[in-house]
């Protein structure tokens, strides 16, 4: 059950973290090295909280991939993601539809953060391939990292929410 603080929309902070596809070797089934640009989504981890820290909701999206729609036997073992559940799930701009309609509000009324670099410029990469209208994100952006590793001293975290209940986030 998620705990509702009544805060300024501005003051919430939706931090993502993805699980994409992968080969163990690091290289695609097209020969090419695994990159943002042919590695695919496959969920969309969210948390959404307060700049004190305070978890507000969390949720996860799973995603569809087109471009290699096979995941690899490393992939399903490292994500715990199965075939079955990537078959199942939406292609990625019906679940960025369904991520939005979870917010249910502008995406200008929260700083948007991913939980790493890596998490930011991947998400970048597929918006600008599946939803150009979405590449561009909110002037309030950044990477959790940063706010997370003053803090902490790690370089980053494993799991959003965990994240956020373990850490204060400022």
């Amino acid at each position: 059950m998620a705990v509702h603080i009544m805060t300024h929309p501005t003051d919430r902070i939706l931090t993502i973290d993805l699980e994409a596809t992968c080969w163990e070797d690091q290289v695609a089934p097209d020969g090419q090295p695994q990159s943002v640009h042919n590695m695919e989504p496959i969920e969309i981890g969210c948390a959404l909280a307060t700049r004190d820290g305070v978890l507000l909701d969390s949720r996860s999206f799973l995603v569809r991939p087109t471009r290699y729609p096979k995941l690899s036997a490393f992939c399903q073992s490292l994500t715990g993601i199965t075939q079955d559940m990537a078959d199942a799930a939406p292609r990625f701009p019906e679940a960025i539809d369904t991520l939005n309609h979870w917010l249910g509000q502008p995406a200008d009324s929260f700083i948007w953060c991913s939980w790493g670099n890596y998490d930011r410029l991947h998400m970048q990469a597929q918006c600008e391939l599946n939803r150009p209208e979405y590449s561009r994100h909110p002037s309030g952006s950044g990477n959790s990292d940063v706010h997370i590793q003053p803090v902490t001293g790690y370089q980053s975290c494993h799991g959003v929410a965990l994240g956020y209940r373990t850490f204060r986030c400022n």
